[in-house]
């Protein structure tokens, strides 16, 4: 049996040019992937507060079309309860557009609340009147 060759070194040259083409990728790739994942944690957040708006001003057109519907108040104090709601839990921009109606729903009288407000493109910002959410309560006989 023959011993062993012993394993000579590289040249420090030869080292450095072998592990040099893998030298920063590490970064690059958590630059990547960081940027990627802001971008979509960014539109989760965003499209939560999308979803919250539009249930925010179901509830109040919902509330308001109720509260309208009592026997001791008329379809204008619906329109007055929900600018209170909505201003009360979003900005005064999601108020300003609301209109009351009535309409027949499976064959039932009801008074109609239509909220038109903003889309939350980003943050709270976006086009005036492109959401549009409807609230019915029955009318009493």
């Amino acid at each position: 049996m023959q011993p062993l060759a012993a394993v000579q070194p590289l040249p420090s040259r030869d080292r450095r040019r072998r592990s040099g083409g893998e030298r920063g990728a590490a970064v690059v790739d958590f630059a990547l992937i960081g940027g990627l994942l802001t971008v979509v944690f960014i539109a989760i957040v965003q499209l939560t507060l999308v979803l919250h708006v539009r249930n925010t001003l179901i509830d109040a057109a919902a509330s308001g079309a109720r509260y309208g519907t009592l026997a001791d108040r008329s379809p204008q104090d619906a329109v007055g309860r929900t600018q209170e709601l909505i201003r009360g839990s979003l900005a005064d921009a999601y108020g300003s557009d609301i209109s009351v109606g009535e309409s027949t729903v499976a064959g039932v009288r009801t008074l109609e609340v239509v909220v038109r407000a903003p889309l939350p493109v980003i943050g709270l910002i976006g086009p005036a009147g492109v959401m549009e959410v409807r609230g019915h309560a029955a009318l009493p006989s």
